[in-house]
């Protein structure tokens, strides 16, 4: 287990692909830390499959952010995979939901990493994984603040790839086009609200309409990459921005 004596946080890993990743993560030996909201019961569960912590931080607030990084302890790895969408047109976007998007989605990794770069700089080691999205290097309509912050995200994690280049730490990104997650799940009601469809016409002609291969990935193969990222073949692998999107970004 090559993760043996490495702390992992993983923001938003109470489903979906943070919680693959944490999974993937603790297979390997790593110290888990949880972050996310939902059942109480279901978390404990969780964490007690996984030996890992706990820490439901609001990651929308930089006091947030900042009391996550305070009970969580020095990380090792670190994965920015918190997030949230809200789909509207422009001249309809609530401001308070641009605001919550782009704090969570962008500023949220801002935070954690400033917070975690000094131990990863002390040890020598280190491992900055953001989630990003397709819509790290494409848009679509209606989806304002999330296109923003994933473009912003993938330019967050060049920058940090290249301060941090001589010091043993790796900053990549991994951009997922659909994934069947509940995140994406969710967003159907608003896209069928916007566009006027069928939750069957969302799926097929708005979700997967772009994505070549027609199907959706699933969590476990995002983990595996992020695992992969996380091992010493990739200690000179930073500054990336990794697509699982089917070929949709190959358009």
């Amino acid at each position: 287990m090559f993760l043996t004596g490495k702390r992992a946080l993983v923001t938003g890993s109470t489903s979906g692909i943070g919680l693959a990743v944490a999974r993937a993560l603790a297979a390997e030996g790593a110290e888990v830390v949880l972050n996310g909201f939902g059942d109480a019961d279901a978390i404990a569960a969780l964490c007690a499959e996984l030996g890992a912590r706990h820490v439901p931080a609001d990651l929308t607030t930089a006091e947030g952010a900042e009391a996550l990084m305070a009970e969580a302890g020095p990380v090792d790895i670190l994965v920015n995979n918190a997030g949230m969408q809200h789909v509207a047109p422009i001249e309809d976007f609530p401001v308070d939901k641009w605001n919550l998007v782009i704090a969570l989605n962008l500023s949220s990794a801002f935070h954690t990493a400033r917070l975690a770069v000094p131990h990863m700089k002390a040890s020598g080691w280190g491992r900055i994984i953001n989630t990003a999205s397709a819509h790290s290097t494409t848009a679509s309509p209606y989806k304002a603040a999330y296109v923003a912050a994933k473009h912003g995200l993938a330019g967050l994690t060049k920058v940090l790839a290249l301060e941090l280049a001589e010091s043993g730490i790796t900053a990549n990104c991994i951009s997922p086009g659909y994934v069947w997650t509940p995140l994406v799940e969710n967003q159907i009601p608003d896209t069928m609200a916007a566009r006027g469809m069928t939750r069957e016409q969302v799926i097929k002609d708005v979700i997967l309409e772009r994505q070549p291969s027609k199907r959706f990935s699933q969590p476990e193969e995002v983990a595996a990459l992020a695992l992969f990222l996380c091992g010493d073949m990739a200690q000179n692998i930073t500054g990336a921005n990794y697509e699982i999107d089917g070929g949709w970004t190959a358009q």
